[in-house]
């Protein structure tokens, strides 16, 4: 059984940084891409990045691009999200997530199946 268990989540002023980390256990990490999702009060979680299995590709959501970069360290089994340059509008809880089997369309949320419980984000503005 994956297990997904998220950190790094704090209050931060707008134009401040944050560093996420996603600690997996449960199978080989490096087998599958990985990804990091949020959810606004009131709002559908929505994808905001995803990495491939050995880190070689990255992909993003348009509003986190340039402010955001998701990478992986498959020794340690962890994946990070490197958030700079807040905004208020980045607030929500943030989850990692990890498919069973091998993604067809990374940035689509029905490919994930685990989930890690999130990690609270607050932009203060």
């Amino acid at each position: 059984q994956v297990q997904l268990v998220e950190s790094g989540g704090g209050l931060v002023q707008a134009g401040g940084s944050l560093r996420l980390s996603c600690a997996a256990s449960g199978r080989t990490f490096s087998s599958y891409a990985m990804g990091w999702f949020r959810q606004a009060p009131g709002k559908e979680r929505e994808f905001v990045a995803a990495i491939s299995r050995f880190g070689g590709r990255t992909y993003y959501t348009d509003s986190v691009k340039g402010r955001f970069t998701i990478s992986r360290d498959n020794a340690k089994n962890t994946l990070y999200l490197q958030m700079n340059s807040l905004k208020p509008e980045d607030t929500a809880v943030y989850y990692c997530a990890a498919p069973r089997s091998n993604v067809v369309v990374i940035t689509d949320i029905l490919e994930y199946d685990y989930w890690g419980q999130g990690t609270q984000v607050t932009v203060s503005s």
